[in-house]
């Protein structure tokens, strides 16, 4: 049966001659997390993950979402009427397929053009055409949310040089440079995270990422930064414009954009802008249409960033490790659920200096929910954890040193001899990219084998990518790096490694109904030796928290794999010895102990 919200939807789209509705999961800056606000997909389908497009015709509507998603969209569309359509599967619709066979002839496809990125809007203009079909670029979900939540405005702060390391003057004048090699006059930059690093800046008007609302127009001898002033403190908003930044307000950018950029030749990356932004450019606009420059130089984390990233991994080690040190104390002696562990872990983490948030929604997920990649405990799914089996937890915390990302499976009490077999495999296969010693040009594609052969000789795999870019008290998932062995279209993340890329490597075993296992561990690309061969390139772990060692199938390692191991534990040790006592510097002891 169909939600009454899809029904409104499909009454309105009767009276504006509609016949097929686009809603993607996406804010006006192709946020990956968007406010409350913009949650136009998750309010018609009551699906919530982060990933997901919906499409509603008068008797169909499906939902297009990633491996991560669908045994939780299988659960949560139930009901709804809604057609799960499982991404990259075999035989499953691409979703301008879909469309193009459900579009009427000279039927009317419609979506807001102010959360449809330009790279998506020319497929659906090119499926409409094949149709002899229209588009309309209006918010229909809009007009039938009567309780919607408004635009967040949160107040902004400065990042101050010793988290930067760089200043936003510096920054702009880098962009200018590629802007004018490029042959461009102007830039529009509307992502979110690229504006609050380039302006040393950050907010709260995302959940999990601490940016603001805004955009911003560059040219060769102008900034143009547009904001909810009121987000601005006085003394802020002069800062700015002593560094030539001209604040003006949210609502007047797309109005600004002609006057700013008429007859000039515009940098900007089609898959980053909305479709809006293209209907109020002049047509003669001439476009250089390339990744946004501040995409790469943010990924680079200067040498304070490094610093500050091993400080704020000390800091979020320190926290997880005290967290599991009590869950495996207290487990079977109280009662843990799904979500009582995930706020003890959260308390562990607001005892540590500078910390603002998680940087991502805890996924704690016990037997056979860790199952589902991207779970969710709920009041009504929260399991009560048991002194048996295997329980996931991948969390994350913002801090001004920078944004941390870790994922342990942590044995309760007796497992199988399979279970152990395979959290031995997800773990050799972490430790190995870990320990990768490579020439620069490499990408994540060269060495993402590294952590999926102990599963693939074993005849297993896991749907999604080994590792993902990681933002600087920014995302936690950020461009262009990444590890993965094939490319698919919606994640763009397989850059050449560079010194200074902060990269997940999280490998992991799913058995649906059964249980899941993932290890992960935050990287850092480091220059190895010069010959003459080329630069060679290694990374560091960053991550600091023992692994389960009541997990690990002896028979199954090899010598280099227990020295792997060994070595990492070692520098756990060492790293965070110093600020534990008592009990808790015992435990530590003991589960960073030497494997023979």
């Amino acid at each position: 049966m169909a939600k009454k919200e899809l029904e409104l939807l499909r009454e309105l789209m009767k009276k504006k001659e509609v016949d097929i509705c686009l809603i993607p999961t996406a804010d006006s800056h192709e946020s990956e997390y968007p406010g409350a606000h913009f949650a136009a997909r998750r309010f018609l389908s009551g699906f919530t993950g982060s990933a997901g497009t919906l499409a509603v015709s008068a008797d169909w509507s499906g939902l297009w979402t990633d491996a991560r998603y669908f045994l939780q969209a299988e659960a949560q569309l139930t009901g709804s009427g809604i057609t799960l359509y499982r991404m990259g599967e075999e035989g499953v619709p691409a979703l301008e397929e879909e469309i193009s066979v459900r579009l009427p002839r000279g039927g009317t496809l419609a979506y807001d053009g102010t959360v449809v990125s330009r790279r998506l809007g020319a497929d659906m203009r090119r499926t409409a055409e094949r149709r002899f079909g229209r588009i309309l670029l209006e918010d229909l979900p809009g007009q039938i949310w009567e309780d919607r939540p408004p635009i967040s405005s949160e107040p902004v702060f400065e990042l101050d040089m010793r988290y930067a390391g760089q200043s936003r003057t510096e920054k702009i004048r880098k962009i200018r440079e590629q802007m004018e090699a490029a042959g461009a006059e102007a830039h529009i930059l509307t992502t979110l995270d690229d504006i609050a690093w380039l302006m040393n800046l950050r907010g709260n008007d995302v959940p999990c990422s601490p940016v603001f609302m805004s955009y911003c127009i560059l040219t060769l001898s102008a900034v143009y930064l547009f904001v909810q002033e009121k987000a601005f403190s006085r003394e802020l908003r002069e800062k700015l414009r002593g560094d030539g930044i001209e604040l003006r307000e949210y609502g007047g950018f797309y109005e600004a954009l002609p006057a700013v950029c008429s007859g000039k030749t515009v940098m900007l990356d089609s898959g980053k802008v909305n479709e809006q932004i293209f209907g109020v450019l002049e047509p003669e606009t001439s476009i250089v249409d390339c990744p946004n420059p501040s995409e790469l130089l943010k990924a680079v984390k200067n040498e304070t960033e490094a610093d500050n990233l091993r400080e704020a991994h000390r800091k979020d080690g320190l926290a997880v490790t005290k967290f599991l040190y009590w869950l495996k104390k207290q487990i079977g002696r109280e009662e843990i659920t799904e979500l009582s562990a995930a706020e003890y872990l959260e308390n562990c983490r607001r005892e540590q200096d500078h910390y603002l948030e998680p940087s991502f929604t805890t996924i704690a997920a016990y037997g056979p929910n860790a199952a589902v990649v991207h779970y969710s405990a709920t009041e009504e799914s929260s399991a009560v954890l048991k002194p048996e089996g295997l329980f996931l937890v991948d969390s994350g915390g913002q801090y001004l040193e920078g944004t941390t990302d870790i994922t342990r499976t942590v044995v309760l009490g007796n497992i199988t001899g399979e279970q152990k077999k395979h959290f031995t495999a997800v773990l050799k296969g972490m430790l190995a990219l870990g320990d990768a010693h490579f020439l620069h040009g490499c990408r994540g594609t060269n060495l993402d084998y590294l952590a999926r052969e102990p599963l693939w000789a074993m005849g297993l795999d896991y749907k999604h990518g080994t590792g993902h870019g990681v933002g600087y008290l920014l995302n936690v998932h950020e461009a262009p790096n990444g590890f993965r062995w094939k490319m698919v279209p919606e994640r763009m993340d397989s850059a050449v490694l560079e010194p200074g890329m902060v990269t997940s490597d999280e490998p992991g075993v799913y058995l649906a109904g059964k249980y899941g296992i993932r290890t992960e561990n935050l990287l850092l690309c480091t220059e190895a030796e010069k010959t003459e061969y080329g630069q060679f390139l290694k990374f560091e772990f960053l991550t600091m928290v023992p692994i389960d060692l009541d997990g690990i199938d002896r028979t199954e390692m090899g010598p280099e794999d227990m020295d792997r191991l060994n070595r990492y534990h070692r520098q756990v040790y060492k790293t965070l010895s110093p600020y534990l006592e008592g009990e808790e510097l015992a435990w530590l002891k003991e589960a960073t102990r030497k494997l023979v």
